[in-house]
């Protein structure tokens, strides 16, 4: 299966950027992984909140395939502890061609972004910026992944 991560927008905190390219190295130890990073909209000070989200929900739309499944990172989404995401990936690595992960603006997805998309998965109740969402979730992919091969990084 492959996996994939799709950014709107790059990651601008370098420290956050070098953290995620780590465990993005990390990540493809274990199985075929790559970011796509969408370009952030240019002149949205004229666009409304939905006008943004749909002009996002486009250019997400456009990277995915008809076999893809397709998981958002969404606050309303299904929370997960690391073992259970870690079953829940392993699920997903027998069942799924291609696995992808998208993490949206900051107004959230277009309504046909939610309709395409097989499932929501969140990361926790509180609000954490876009650039760190980033890091902390390839940080749980890595960190399933251990889990999966029953490797030591992670402790119950």
């Amino acid at each position: 299966m492959k996996t994939e991560l799709i950014l709107v927008g790059k990651t601008t905190d370098k420290h956050f950027a070098a953290g995620i390219d780590d465990y993005a190295q990390r990540i493809a130890h274990y199985m075929p992984f790559s970011i796509t990073t969408i370009p952030e909209l240019k002149n949205t000070k004229n666009l409304s909140e939905e006008q943004q989200k749909q002009m996002e929900g486009e250019l997400i739309l456009r990277q995915l395939q008809p076999s893809d499944t397709v998981v958002l990172l969404d606050e309303h989404g299904h929370e997960h502890r690391s073992i259970e995401f870690a079953r829940w990936l392993e699920q997903k690595r027998n069942t799924a061609r291609r696995l992808v992960f998208v993490i949206g603006g900051p107004y959230g997805f277009s309504s046909a972004v939610y309709q395409r998309a097989n499932e929501q998965l969140s990361l926790s109740k509180m609000t954490f910026s876009h650039q760190m969402v980033r890091l902390v979730f390839t940080e749980q992919i890595y960190r399933a992944c251990t889990i999966i091969k029953g490797e030591p990084y992670h402790h119950e």
